[in-house]
């Protein structure tokens, strides 16, 4: 499936109906953030929402979320952008992931730690009456858009909000976070975030 066109579709469907939908949108960092602010936000009202227990070590996650804000405070949008973030909870990810340590990056690991933040993104939308969740996630080379988008859509069915398709990438979308990391000086970590993906460096 091409998860460029249905969110193209979607929004499309919006602009038709003159609305303006609400968006809660996890982030992983703020170069991914980037693009997705700046694509997103001329069609959502967004809430950006940092859950992301798996990053190791706290001082990463203390940078990673600065930077986030940081970002969001020098960006112009043409519709609101608010921030949440979410609980620091390493141990829930350890336990999550307890018996896949030793899993390849981009593997069954990886596809617990996606479910789980993505979850805890559709539970604070769906707490404050949202329209769509959705992750910053599919605009990294190295993630499986497919896998992404599959669990959210289980997500979307278990918890009755909606998903909304991506695949960031798409347009040169990853190329375009590029620019606008070196437009804002912003810090562009080398690892995707845990210790086990750290060890793989």
């Amino acid at each position: 499936m091409n998860y460029q066109k249905e969110l193209e579709k979607i929004i499309e469907e919006n602009e038709k109906k003159g609305i303006v939908p609400t968006l809660m949108l996890h982030v992983c960092c703020a170069p991914c953030s980037s693009y997705c602010l700046e694509y997103l936000s001329q069609y959502f009202k967004i809430t950006v929402f940092y859950y992301n227990p798996n990053i190791h070590p706290a001082e990463e996650y203390t940078h990673r979320v600065n930077e986030v804000r940081r970002l969001i405070s020098e960006m112009t949008f043409k519709y609101p952008v608010d921030f949440i973030e979410g609980r620091n909870e390493p141990d829930k990810f350890y336990a999550a992931v307890r018996g896949y340590e030793k899993e390849r990056e981009a593997g069954e690991r990886c596809f617990i730690c996606y479910r789980q933040r993505l979850y805890e993104t559709a539970l604070k939308g769906k707490e404050m009456n949202f329209d769509y969740f959705t992750t910053t996630l599919s605009i990294s080379p190295l993630k499986n858009a497919e896998k992404i988008n599959e669990i959210g859509q289980e997500i979307e069915k278990e918890l009755g909000i909606r998903h909304l398709p991506s695949d960031f990438k798409k347009k040169n979308g990853f190329k375009r976070s590029i620019e606008l990391s070196g437009e804002h000086k912003l810090y562009r970590q080398n690892y995707c975030g845990c210790v086990f993906s750290l060890k793989n460096e």
